[in-house]
Formats: C-alpha cells, sequence, structure tokens
C-alpha cells in the first residue's frame, strides 16, 4: 500500500500539536482541507488515528505507534529527496532561487550578476513564489535558496541572514480621503478594511496587517489575495487597503492605487534563507555571500512612497 507524503506531514503536524487549527496554521493549510486529508489518512491505513473531542485531536493506541515512526520516515524522505534534487543542479549548473514580489527590490541584479561573475557557466533559475508560500519554496524544497521578507512563519527551521531593512508604507485607492496626505499614522488606519494573505498563512498575514500593532484594535478583512496583481486590483477597487514595503511605489504602480508614508509600524526585513543542510553547499554558499555583499554596499536614498 502507497501513502502520500504529504498525509503523513498533516498527521505529523496534528499529533504534535493536538489540535487542527495550530496544525492547518502551521501547514499553511485550511482546517476543512487538513480534516479531509487526516480521514483520506485513516481510510487508507483502515483504522482511527485520532479521537476527536473538543478540547482538541488525541491519538489513539494505533495513533501513537504511527506517531513513533512518521518522523524518522519523513526525515529519510526529505534527505533522499533535497540530495537528488541537489545532484540535478550542480549536474545542470542551476541554482534554484525562490522570490516573493520584488524580491530584494533593486538590488536583486546585482545579486545574480555578482553570482554569475563569481561562478561562471552557473545560472540563477529565479522561481516566484506566491504570498501562501513565505519562505519562497526553501520550506518544501522547492528552492536551494530563496530572497525573503522577514517574519515569515517556519523561518526557525532555516537558517535566515537579514540583507537590510525597509519602512512599510500603505497602499490606498487613488479616490480614499486620507490619499491626500503626505504622511498616516497607522492608528488612523485601524478601522480601515484590509487586502489580506490567505489565513493558512499565519504570522505571515498577521505580520502584514500589523495585528500586533493595533492595541488590540480587531482587523477587518475585506479581500484575501496571494498574488501581487490580485492585490492591486482589490485595492483598486476599492475592496481595502493594505501595507506594503516602501518599494511597491516603484515595483507595483497601477493607475488608481497609491502610497503613502504610514508611521506607527515597523519596518520590514529582507533577507536570504536556506536549509541548514546546505550550509557547506558551494554554490548556496556562494550565492549568500553575493547577497551580503550587494547589500552592504547598496546605494540608499531611494525614492519612498509618497505624492
Amino acid at each position: 500500500m502507497d501513502i502520500d507524503t504529504r498525509l503523513l506531514r498533516y498527521f505529523a503536524a496534528v499529533a504534535e500539536q493536538g489540535n487542527l487549527t495550530g496544525a492547518a496554521e502551521r501547514l499553511y493549510v485550511s482546517q476543512p482541507a487538513l480534516t479531509k486529508q487526516i480521514k483520506q489518512l485513516e481510510t487508507r491505513v483502515g483504522t482511527a488515528l485520532f479521537v476527536r473531542s473538543r478540547n482538541g485531536m488525541a491519538l489513539t493506541e494505533a495513533g501513537r505507534a504511527l506517531a513513533e515512526r512518521v518522523p524518522g520516515l519523513l526525515a529519510g524522505w526529505d534527505l533522499a529527496l533535497r540530495e537528488t534534487r541537489a545532484t540535478a543542479s550542480r549536474a545542470a549548473r542551476v541554482l534554484r532561487v525562490g522570490f516573493l514580489a520584488s524580491a530584494a527590490n533593486e538590488a536583486t541584479q546585482r545579486i545574480i550578476a555578482e553570482f554569475t561573475r563569481r561562478r561562471p557557466g552557473w545560472r540563477a533559475e529565479m522561481r516566484q513564489a506566491s504570498w501562501a508560500n513565505p519562505s519562497a519554496g526553501v520550506a518544501d524544497g522547492e528552492a536551494d535558496v530563496a530572497l525573503v521578507r522577514l517574519p515569515f512563519p517556519g523561518q526557525d527551521a532555516l537558517r535566515v541572514t537579514v540583507l537590510f531593512t525597509e519602512p512599510r508604507c500603505v497602499a490606498l485607492p487613488e479616490a480614499h480621503p486620507l490619499a491626500a496626505r503626505d504622511v498616516i499614522p497607522f492608528r488612523e488606519l485601524w478601522d480601515e478594511p484590509f487586502v489580506a494573505a490567505p489565513a493558512e498563512t499565519g504570522a505571515w498575514r498577521d505580520y502584514w496587517l500589523a495585528a500586533g500593532e493595533r492595541e488590540g484594535r480587531p482587523v477587518r478583512v475585506g479581500a484575501v489575495t496571494d498574488q501581487p496583481d490580485e492585490w492591486l486590483s482589490a485595492i483598486a477597487n476599492g475592496y481595502g487597503i493594505a501595507l506594503a514595503p516602501e518599494s511597491a511605489a516603484r515595483f507595483y504602480a497601477r493607475p488608481g492605487v497609491v502610497y503613502r508614508p504610514v508611521t506607527g509600524v515597523a519596518p520590514s526585513r529582507v533577507g536570504v534563507a536556506r536549509d541548514p543542510a546546505d550550509d557547506d553547499t558551494p554554490a548556496v554558499r556562494d550565492f549568500v555571500r553575493c547577497c551580503v555583499a550587494v547589500a552592504s554596499t547598496a546605494p540608499g536614498g531611494e525614492a519612498g512612497c509618497g505624492p
């Protein structure tokens, strides 16, 4: 009998968390989808693995037996898959670079150029991830290294080097009453509807909603998107406003959307992430060095958001 490793990962997360809510947030999936997958696994193995109650999900005796084996099985498979992909990448001289939105802004092209200079014959293959995948593919092995926005869920399990910080601004519909302001205090935006990332992104979504910087005021969500184009459309159509990196004004200019500086929120950080197991992989190590070198010499004073 063959079982999808994804089902085993879902099982392990629920077993460790003891409830569906925490496991769903950790896995970046919805709770109903997770419930369906657990039921599918129970059907495949032919027995109940959890006892469900209002207090959460408790392992049955059969579930405990499986829980003892699954971490080793998954670790072995992950290692085999990573080594296979790494070998293929080295053979093809390709480094898979994940990124979100504008990656490292204007520094991105200089990083790629410096990597090419250091490793002639190699190619950095850029892979854009949706906001539903805040690690940009590193966490699931789809990327060897990634340019990411911090903080993001699961980053403690990865090796992350911060490259630079960037103020956050607010994106509003052009006709919004506050669009005429030069600078907007964040507390004046607390009651506005916001365009949010998918709920399963957990802490990533909360950060870009500044949920922890509202003095307990609840967030109003007007729309949910996971791609820049959808995000811009939702704002332009008046479904909500959104916090964004200051560089969004340069990379995501669009008729009907304006960007204004906002005070009272912490800045965003851009970093380069990789799996700790790849610390000794020469191409990954060189790419990280390129990121640090370029970031340390990047010119300041880029035009920010504003009229």
